[in-house]
């Protein structure tokens, strides 16, 4: 699946935002006006001024909004969730060439809060996946213990977690002790049984 760049950053800040989440990081991370700067920074969101309290909440709100989007079953909620995202953040599509990238369309008003800047651009991203009929690859990674959210871009679309090297690592690593603790177990089941006979 081809995805520009743009896309994908706007992909990889929904994702980010939705695991800031109480339920996923353990603690509300988006709790201070320097929460959301940094959310900003690290998701080099651009043409942001001055955030205060009430853009804490807002965002809040449009992440619980994104994250009902991550639990749909089916196209049609989705898109019904995102086009009302969407037409309240005041879409305006505009071309930009920013900071260096190349040509790409902003969907946010210029001069929007961070909550519709995010509400525009992610929004767009996520029905982008819609319309290539791929909404499936919008998951939460399958550790029982980890419910981060993640885009699974993989080729098949068969990433099962959110972090290979941590959660789908530690999970194999599990089952693999489990086999061997078993493999151990029916290995001392049938010396008992050999003992017994004998």
């Amino acid at each position: 699946m081809l995805i520009n760049h743009d896309t994908r950053c706007a992909l990889d800040s929904v994702v980010d935002l939705i695991n800031t989440a109480p339920a996923i990081a353990g603690r509300e991370a988006l709790a201070e006006v320097a929460d959301l700067r940094a959310f900003v920074e690290r998701n080099k969101v651009s043409e942001i001024g001055r955030l205060d309290r009430n853009d804490i909440t807002a965002v809040q709100a449009v992440r619980t909004r994104f994250a009902e989007v991550f639990a749909t079953t089916d196209d049609a909620t989705a898109a019904t969730m995102l086009n009302a995202m969407i037409a309240e953040a005041g879409t305006t599509p505009r071309l930009t060439d920013h900071d260096g990238y190349d040509w790409h369309v902003h969907y946010f008003a210029p001069g929007a809060s961070l909550s519709d800047h995010l509400a525009a651009d992610c929004g767009m991203a996520l029905a982008f996946l819609i319309v290539a009929g791929e909404r499936e690859r919008l998951r939460r990674c399958d550790a029982p213990d980890c419910r981060h959210a993640f885009v699974d871009l993989s080729r098949n679309r068969s990433r099962r977690y959110c972090d290979s090297r941590t959660c789908g690592n530690r999970l194999h690593v599990a089952a693999y002790r489990a086999r061997r603790r078993e493999a151990g177990e029916a290995g001392e089941a049938g010396a008992d049984e050999a003992v017994a006979a004998s």
